[in-house]
């Protein structure tokens, strides 16, 4: 059998790969006696190369899948691209140094068409290069004719349900993307600014001071608030102020939100500075005077400040305020702002007719539904609890960009009646195709507008549970809901898990997954590894050829559910030491009893090799209830602590002196040995597979396929070996017992600095416990054999501590306390 001295990676996970993908070992079809273990799994956003942090998290699903794949499950993993919207967009703006209004929209999408084939087949190259076990055939795009089929369909179902509205509504906008945004895109920024008190007067020319820290809405203004409980300003109420610059005159009026102790006690309303502005809008039918463009750019009812930006306009209004003498004070402070996730510019709020789904409404029935799914771990779901419970707004599902999903919708000139497509025809495009009908049913006009707007991505991510069972047609993979699990990062609970569960409970009445599983993110620094931050500056790519590609799934398996890591070389090379010594360690093995044929089961186990199995049957134990609970981490320590400590460490040095002097042992004692290694390395391939498929695979292809017969470990079963067959309760207690006597020597001779192969004279043990030193007596031979000692002697004294005396001969006597 021809067996490398050194491992090499690069060969040998080029073999594993070519032989998954020739043999279809990944291939998933539906199965009548085999349970079904369905993964819902997350699709990229393909908006550049991928990251570290994609290559930390997105092993984690991989491990599941492969152990379900060995506990006898039919492993429905499919792998889908989330290639249409805003990210995309801007990654194509990016690349070619232009923006997408520049070209003509038919010319932008096919360029967006072109660069994210491009893209997705470098991603389906790297998570083939990391030995991932996807059903290549079940890759989905999000942008595809089938998914936007679905997408479109959904919104048609959800319109018809009255769950989706359109409304000429404020809204969070993004003047930097030009696009509408979603609650659930907002991160909070701590930025540094002024607290500015500018000097209002009213009629009678009193002096009324107002702080704020956005002074450049000020043409914006439409109203003056107090508290109604605030005695400053009892005098005021139902008189009119006058806005300084621009002379214009608002109410002045009273409402329990405004905080009496903050600023001054009277506080401006604009149109729009925050939601609270927005809420006063809306109950006290104030005007409406918007004064910021889709651009960003200040419009026509700002004066002074027209045609400037939002640091244009606070600067020019801070110049004409002080010019004026009403710019009373400037107190610097540090204040959070919304701003949003995808370009970290801050958000304004602008009124723009946009398509919604009500979530509101149904907050309490969404905590339900979270509570029906396992969160692991357990402590994730207070996050969804916090966020639903939080909610504010109803989902926007507006976007004015040029590549995504459209809107299956018309809008009549005259009297704006809404025309839905017919599902036949999806999926459509109403700027290109054309209305379903020739006149409007309600008008009899035949004048039709094509809505302009596409979906946020997320309305179609969020389906990602009915895009794998192809609805709403039937599931050709007998697929059903819930799936069994979704694989997803903790900071996209928010987004991708609740929005699935929204859309899942709208369609089908039910919860889109069993199970939910949260992994954290790789830092750099204090800060996660993104795309858009642009900080990892190692290549996944590079890694791989430098580490290998287990090297890389050990360190991503050593990462905690849910919580952060920071990158560790130091973790790689832990890997990398894993596998030299998993291939030195079966190299050993294969130099001394052969594996061309599987030793028959004896039931004349010796003590050691009943500690041994005894060992890898609590090991299997635990390893299988860790990973049921989705704790990889803590099985990949289960199986490297058995393999280290154990294994290697324990068990292959004491039965050396069989290999090494096989006349002084039976038959038996040799057989069994043979035994216990040829299964338990078996096991040990096994349960280590799921984490370092490439060189489990090679060492089965080597030693175990011509006997076990199945084309590759990672589709055997765990059951080909009855671990609880292999309990020697009292074999294993007093082997453990020997292998304390064993360090014990050893520590003795590194004490003494001798080396370990020096000669003991006389060894002698002390335990008080007559029974105890019988028992040892019986596995004389191994300590013999390990601690090279001539006699042994059993004294049943109690001995303070262990002694070494060296001999003129150099040999040594010892004395242990067992």
């Amino acid at each position: 059998m021809e067996f490398e001295k050194i491992y090499d990676h690069k060969k040998c996970e080029k073999e594993s790969q070519e032989l998954w993908e020739k043999e279809k070992i990944f291939s998933f079809s539906p199965n009548k006696v085999l349970k079904t273990f369905s993964i819902d799994t997350p699709p990229p956003t393909v908006s550049g190369a991928l990251h570290l942090g994609h290559v930390f998290s997105y092993p984690h699903q991989d491990l599941i899948a492969r152990y379900k794949r060995m506990q006898g499950y039919n492993v429905f993993y499919p792998m889908g691209f989330d290639d249409n919207g805003l990210p995309t967009e801007r990654f194509v703006e990016k690349k070619h140094n232009i923006k997408a209004h520049m070209l003509k929209r038919s010319e932008f999408i096919s360029l967006c068409l072109k660069e994210t084939e491009l893209a997705e087949k470098n991603f389906e190259n790297l998570w083939k290069s990391l030995g991932f076990s996807i059903d290549w055939s079940k890759t989905y795009s999000t942008i595809s004719d089938k998914v936007r089929r679905i997408s479109q369909y959904s919104f048609l179902e959800l319109y018809k349900k009255g769950l989706v509205y359109r409304q000429n509504e404020p809204a969070l906008y993004c003047t930097t993307c030009r696009t509408s945004v979603a609650q659930a895109e907002i991160d909070n920024k701590e930025i540094k600014s002024f607290f500015n008190t500018i000097e209002f007067t009213n009629e009678k020319k009193q002096s009324l001071l107002v702080s704020t820290t956005r002074p450049e809405l000020l043409p914006a203004c439409v109203a003056l608030f107090c508290n109604p409980n605030d005695t400053r300003y009892t005098d005021l109420l139902n008189t009119q102020a006058i806005v300084p610059i621009f002379n214009t005159r608002v109410p002045i009026l009273i409402d329990e939100k405004v905080d009496p102790e903050k600023g001054t006690g009277l506080v401006m309303c604009c149109i729009f500075g925050d939601q609270t502005d927005i809420f006063w809008f809306k109950k006290y039918s104030l005007n409406f005077k918007p004064v910021i463009n889709q651009d960003g750019k200040w419009g026509e009812l700002s004066g002074p400040l027209e045609g400037l930006n939002v640091h244009e306009a606070r600067k020019k209004i801070i110049d004409l305020l002080k010019e004026s003498g009403v710019l009373k004070e400037q107190k610097e402070i540090t204040h959070s702002v919304n701003t949003h996730e995808r370009c970290k510019q801050e958000i304004e709020y602008l009124t723009l007719q946009q398509w919604f789904v009500k979530i509101l409404e149904y907050k309490n029935t969404f905590l339900e539904l979270g509570g029906k799914i396992n969160w692991h771990p357990d402590f994730m779901k207070a996050r969804y609890k916090d966020w639903v419970s939080n909610l504010n707004w109803d989902w926007c599902i507006s976007r004015q960009r040029f590549f995504g999903i459209p809107f299956p919708v018309w809008h009549c000139t005259k009297c704006h009646k809404i025309i839905l497509a017919d599902p036949k025809d999806l999926p459509i495009d109403p700027q290109e195709d054309k209305c379903p009908v020739s006149s409007c049913p309600s008008c009899g006009e035949n004048n039709f507008i094509p809505d302009t707007d596409i979906m946020d991505t997320w309305n179609t991510s969020a389906l990602t549970p009915l895009i794998n069972l192809n609805w709403p047609d039937e599931s050709p993979d007998k697929l059903i809901l819930p799936m069994s699990m979704r694989a997803s990062a903790h900071d996209i609970i928010r987004t991708w898990a609740f929005y699935t569960i929204v859309k899942t409970y709208f369609h089908s009445n039910t919860i889109p997954w069993e199970n939910i599983v949260i992994s954290g993110h790789v830092l750099a620094g204090k800060e996660k590894i993104s795309k858009s931050k642009e900080n990892s500056k190692l290549a996944p790519e590079t890694l791989i050829q430098e580490f290998s590609a287990d090297v890389i799934r050990y360190w991503s398996a050593n990462g905690k559910l849910g919580t952060d890591t920071a990158f560790s070389e130091n973790q790689l090379k832990i890997g990398q030491k894993l596998i030299t010594k998993l291939w030195n360690a079966f190299r050993f093995c294969t130099q001394n009893i052969s594996f061309d044929k599987r030793p028959e089961h004896t039931k004349t186990l010796d003590n050691i090799n009943k500690w041994l199995l005894h060992n890898f049957s609590d090991t299997f134990e635990l390893y299988c209830k860790q990973f049921d609970n989705f704790e990889y981490n803590l099985a990949l320590e289960t199986i490297e602590k058995f393999f280290w400590n154990i294994f290697c460490d324990n068990y292959l040095e004491i039965i050396k002196d069989r290999f090494f002097s096989p006349d002084s042992y039976t038959q038996e004692e040799l057989k069994t040995t043979h035994f216990a290694i040829y299964e338990t390395s078996f096991g040990i391939l096994q349960l280590f597979a799921p984490f370092l498929p490439h060189i489990t695979e090679n060492l089965y292809q080597k030693l175990y396929k011509n006997i076990f017969k199945t084309k590759s470990i990672h589709i055997t079963t765990f059951n080909y070996i009855l671990w609880d067959e292999h309990k020697h309760t009292s074999s294993a207690k007093l082997i453990s017992q020997i292998i304390s006597i064993i360090s014990s020597v050893r520590k003795l001779k590194s004490e003494t600095q001798v080396s370990l192969k020096t000669n003991v004279s006389k060894l002698t043990l002390f335990n008080l416990n007559k029974d105890l030193l019988d028992n040892i007596k019986t596995e004389e031979k191994i300590i013999k054999g390990i601690t090279k000692a001539t006699n042994i002697s059993y004294v049943q004294e109690d001995l303070s501590e262990s002694s070494v005396i060296t001999q003129p001969d150099n040999s040594l006597v010892l004395k242990v306390k067992v």
